[in-house]
């Protein structure tokens, strides 16, 4: 068959198909029509395979037949009663006896499925031309003649034995009365990209035998009633890319054995109420893409048996009348997508039970019913991309037994669908579908973390204990620091754990494990952490800024004032975590809104309550606390530097000395809380931030005051360092003194022993 390789437009996919199989992918080059829409293969499939009878689903079904015996986060190995946890699907590796678990990696469910059965029944044909006359500009192969691109103006004449007749991408502006009257024999037309705007009603007089008509990319803004009365053999008629603006009655009168009609990308505001199928009884394929229809009506599809596919991608329909599908029992891939449907009533779909691919993605949809997908018995391949589903629960998807493929918005709504074999998105930066973690860097700094934070402030705890100080006080502070500190190490270990717990099948334990008891307890630890660090540090750098800038005032709290004030920071910090729990009508599952149960990000589904709460902490006291902090810090310096301009070198380098421990102090505050600031800012603002940003911040910009809180209030002071030589001074001396008591006594013992 001939077949220019430059001729016409690319086949591009359309933005409503996921993928195509392998077939189209290796067998593409073998496709006829030049600028043919994609879509347009499967109609001969349609014809030969799918129309004339219902859809047979127990081919399909057979692949899932253990789905509701396998428990959750696992699928079925075929028609076996064995069952593999989703991590071992598509994995390359034949784990079922039979291979099931490496079909069906590509979402071929629709349409697609069957385009791959189509691309193997191509048939070389002979190349030798059998047309005595054709334009000496054009290319001729058997009985096809290709004149595509010659900038003709009008049909050229050709033997009436013509088969296939090609004129694509050429200046036609309109088909006259009897153009083609004399090849009967003509199967294929092809008149895509001219500037035809005017088709005469006898203009396709005489085509008994066409096939297959193009008319994309052209200017028809109206088809005249009968104009297709002869063409009672067409099988497809394409349409795409003109300015149609109706359908009219009678318009596809004739067309008796139409398999497929394509109106892409045009301008139809409405669909007649008439039904489309009286005058195309046999039709499968509707495509009305891209157009500007507002609402659909029962009688406008009324007894459509044979329809399969039904495309309504990127139209402005908003109303739609109950019982619309009752009459396509046997349609198979149905796409509403990129409409503006606030709403399904439960029983919209109740008569598809043979669907097996739906998209009602980017819709403005308030509300999905939990019995709505309840019917779908056949569904492989479920789209609801930018969709929020604020009542998303597992008995949502329960009934879909034969889904294999799900699209969502988020993936945490992953979880709800723990037996479907392919989830995307796969990931929300935190978590995948198989761990906890994202990344495996972060699976293995999250250990290193807690323990260089564990390790740390029990170290200072122990010396602090061990070396006496002359300010008890602040020593009491110190310790209580380290303990909040360390409460952070036990969070991240805590979620390392559970990471480990989790580790292949996340997904399968997604949901349980954020609303989990363990969750509520870890997050609370973490924000207790966090609250208490930060009001312990506002208060020692308070307590210091009053004795530093305010020297000759007795601002020193005693023993029992600074025990009150700790005593009370933990109180505060305590009631701060656990108010979230009390009332989850008001805060939801605040600390389980991710994998890592920290409350840092918000989003569209989180409540008013928990919003206003999470930002009056984060950017009310936190905020409030840095600024104090900023603040103090500078005013100490630049008292410590007023004072010591008349003094001496050796008080100068101890001036230079605190003014670098200050820089640390204020530099490392501003390094973890400046992140998180704007983090929580941008949420605030419904700023698009990638999940992994998040996991960053709490495995490492969060903790980071927790790591080098020890270092900087106990290890690198100079106070603190010698009182430490002190002590080790006065250990080696009394370990010095009591091994020479050791040798006396030994000398006494032992007088006749050698010097």
């Amino acid at each position: 068959m001939f077949e220019r390789p430059d001729s016409g437009a690319s086949v591009e996919p359309q933005p409503r198909l996921r993928s195509l199989g392998s077939g189209l992918q290796q067998e593409m080059p073998l496709v006829t029509a030049p600028i043919m829409h994609p879509l347009c293969i499967l109609i001969y499939i349609s014809l030969t395979d799918v129309i004339v009878s219902p859809p047979e689903s127990s081919t399909d079904s057979s692949l899932y037949s253990g789905a509701d015996v396998c428990p959750l986060g696992q699928f079925p190995c075929g028609n076996l009663s064995v069952c593999l946890p989703q991590l071992y699907h598509c994995n390359g590796v034949q784990d079922c006896a039979n291979g099931a678990d490496e079909e069906n990696c590509v979402d071929n469910s629709g349409w697609p499925h069957l385009f791959d059965a189509f691309m193997k029944k191509n048939v070389e044909e002979s190349k030798e031309c059998m047309l005595d006359v054709f334009p000496e500009v054009c290319f001729c192969e058997a009985g096809r003649v290709n004149c595509n691109k010659k900038g003709l103006f009008s049909v050229p004449a050709v033997s009436s034995n013509i088969t296939a007749l090609e004129l694509n991408s050429n200046q036609i502006t309109a088909l006259q009365p009897d153009q083609f009257i004399r090849y009967r024999h003509l199967e294929r037309l092809h008149l895509e990209d001219n500037r035809i705007k005017r088709i005469s009603k006898q203009a396709f007089s005489g085509l008994y035998s066409l096939r297959r008509l193009f008319l994309s990319q052209n200017r028809i803004t109206s088809l005249k009633a009968g104009i297709f009365g002869d063409l009672s053999n067409l099988e497809w008629l394409i349409l795409d890319e003109n300015r149609i603006t109706s359908m009219r009655q009678k318009s596809f009168e004739g067309l008796k054995s139409l398999f497929f009609l394509s109106l892409l990308n045009n301008s139809l505001e409405s669909i007649p109420k008439k039904s489309v199928c009286l005058e195309m009884p046999r039709l499968n394929w509707l495509e009305l893409e891209g157009n500007r229809i507002s609402s659909l009506w029962v009688s406008s599809f009324q007894n459509c048996t044979t329809l399969t596919v039904l495309a309504l991608r990127k139209n402005r329909v908003h109303t739609i009348e109950e019982g619309i599908f009752f009459g396509m029992p046997n349609l198979i891939d149905l796409d509403i997508s990129v409409n503006k449907f606030e709403e399904f009533s439960p029983t919209m779909f109740r008569n598809l039970l043979n669907l097996k691919q739906l998209n009602i993605s980017n819709n403005p949809l308030t509300h999905i019913y939990d019995d709505q997908f309840d019917m779908f018995v056949n569904l492989q391949s479920l789209s609801i991309e930018e969709v929020e589903i604020p009542n998303i629960s597992i008995q949502m998807f329960r009934s879909l037994s034969n889904l294999s493929h799900i699209y969502f918005k988020k993936f945490e709504y992953c979880g709800y669908s723990p037996n479907v074999r392919s989830c995307k998105p796969n990931t929300d930066g935190i978590s995948t579908f198989e761990n906890l973690l994202a990344n495996i860097i972060l699976r293995v700094f999250v250990w290193v973390v807690a323990f260089i934070i564990c390790f740390g402030n029990i170290f200072v705890i122990c010396l602090r204990s061990c070396i006496a100080s002359e300010n008890q006080h602040h020593t009491m502070a110190i310790i209580s620091l380290c303990c909040a500190d360390c409460l952070m190490g036990v969070y991240l270990f805590f979620i390392g754990a559970f990471d480990i717990k989790y580790c292949g099948e996340y997904n399968r334990h997604a949901q349980l494990w954020m609303e989990s008891l363990q969750c509520q307890l870890i997050g609370c630890l973490a924000m207790l952490s966090t609250e208490v660090s930060v009001m312990l540090l506002t208060y020692m750098t308070l307590e210091k800024y009053l004795c530093i800038v305010f020297p000759f005032h007795n601002y020193r709290a005693g023993r029992k004032q600074t025990l009150c004030y700790l005593i009370f920071i933990w109180v505060l910090g305590f009631i701060i975590a656990v108010i979230p729990l009390w009332d989850k009508q008001t805060f939801g599952n605040y600390y389980g809104r991710n994998g890592v149960c920290f409350p840092l990000h918000s989003d569209e589904m989180e409540k008013p309550g928990a919003r206003c709460y999470s930002t009056g902490i984060f950017l009310g006291l936190n905020l409030f606390a840095f600024i104090m902090i900023v603040f103090s810090y500078t005013s100490m310096f630049y008292s410590v530097q007023k004072t010591a301009k008349t003094a001496r070198q050796s008080v100068y380098n101890k001036e230079v000395s605190i003014a670098k421990r200050f820089f640390f102090i204020v530099f490392t505050d501003a390094m973890c809380w400046t992140p998180i600031f704007i983090l929580k800012i941008l949420s605030l603002l419904r700023v698009e931030i990638a999940g992994t940003i998040v996991l960053w911040v709490v495995i490492f910009i969060l903790p980071i005051n927790s790591a080098l809180n020890p270092i900087l209030y106990t290890i690198t002071a100079s106070s603190f360092q010698d009182k430490l030589k002190l002590c080790l001074k006065a250990k080696c001396k009394q370990a010095g003194l009591r091994d020479t008591s050791q040798k006396v006594s030994e000398a006494y013992q032992n007088p006749s022993a050698p010097p």
